[in-house]
């Protein structure tokens, strides 16, 4: 297998996966590893040879060369604890098998790389440095935030001369952040770095958002010509200023579906490798940034508003970027700069 990754570049890689591993997931030499790769892309093939240089024990099993049963039965033979790492150009399927659920029910750590083919060129070298893992940084500011957020009675992200307010608190804070102590299952997708929550009452937040990226119909990532204004009332996009045919596109198939357009998800990003300037296609690594994203859209797996949202038929969640100077709860400034202040 060739990959067109200089040798500094893979040692890096390997280093960032290595801390993954081990700090991350805390597996050691005693449990077995399992490494599932494809070389449909150039940043599945760079991954998976810093892998085999951060899992040199691990067994590797290419996912075309290998029919489906005896994949099947590698994991099979895993115990409770062992590791599985997936490596997707675009994303695994084994048929029936939902592959991360049923590596969980099975109690074994999983680091799931999805979608890699979305990233080429200079934006799969900006992929390999968001693995880095900082437990200081991650774990230190990552539940500061949770315990700021859980605490705060109000919350308001500034930017571009706008302002959108969260006035009556949010639901307990979701981390994303490498420290998997009480959780049920250990691992998922990567990249990580991030801390998410929303409103108690998603008709409280109101106010105005400009916007410099938004995920589009693809799931990829759209930069607009020029940023886009969301008009929020009663916790509903009702309105936009200086919009493009994309995003009203975007915002067209979640009222066909949904009805309205909620406003969801507080994601605060953490992942210093994603920058304004330093961006990937794929939305669902680049949601990790280091700044503020929210979802609009009905759709939010983990929490529950059954007073406004019918579960079952809500099928949107479309991350979009805000614009953000000052991230401020109960008037103390938590973000500015670009940067996280707890």
């Amino acid at each position: 297998m060739s990959t067109t990754f200089p040798a500094d570049v893979l040692e890096t890689a390997a280093k960032n996966t290595g801390d993954i591993v081990t700090i991350a997931l805390g597996h050691t030499a005693e449990a077995d590893a399992v490494v599932v790769w494809d070389g449909d892309s150039e940043l599945s093939r760079g991954l998976t040879e810093a892998y085999r240089l951060s899992l040199p024990d691990a067994t590797f099993i290419d996912f075309n060369a290998t029919d489906r049963a005896s994949i099947l039965g590698a994991f099979e033979e895993l115990k409770p604890g062992d590791l599985v790492v997936m490596i997707q150009s675009t994303s695994f399927r084994l048929d029936a098998f939902r592959i991360r659920i049923e590596l969980f029910n099975r109690s074994l750590k999983v680091i799931e790389h999805p979608h890699l083919a979305r990233m080429g060129g200079k934006e799969a070298l900006i992929y390999m440095d968001s693995l880095a893992y900082d437990p200081d940084y991650f774990r230190g500011v990552g539940h500061a935030l949770k315990a700021r957020l859980d605490s705060a009675k109000v919350g308001v992200v500034e930017g571009a001369g706008e302002r959108l307010t969260f006035p009556a608190g949010f639901e307990s804070a979701k981390m994303n952040i490498g420290d998997y102590t009480g959780m049920k299952n250990t691992g998922g997708q990567f990249p990580i770095g991030e801390v998410f929550t929303e409103s108690k009452d998603l008709e409280a937040v109101h106010g105005t958002l400009t916007i410099s990226f938004f995920g589009d119909t693809s799931f990829n990532l759209n930069q607009p010509p020029h940023p886009i204004t969301l008009i929020v009332e009663k916790g509903r996009v009702t309105g936009t200023r200086n919009s493009t045919p994309e995003f009203d596109q975007v915002l067209a198939n979640i009222r066909r579906d949904d009805e309205v357009v909620w406003l969801r998800e507080l994601g605060l990003g953490m992942n210093r490798a994603f920058t304004n300037e330093r961006t990937v296609l794929d939305i669902g690594s680049f949601e990790r940034m280091c700044g503020v994203h929210v979802s609009l859209g009905s759709k939010h797996a983990m929490y529950n508003k059954p007073d406004h949202i019918r579960k079952k038929t809500a099928k949107h969640h479309v991350d979009v970027f805000a614009i953000t100077e000052r991230v401020l709860l109960d008037d103390d400034v938590i973000y500015q700069d670009g940067a996280w202040i707890v």
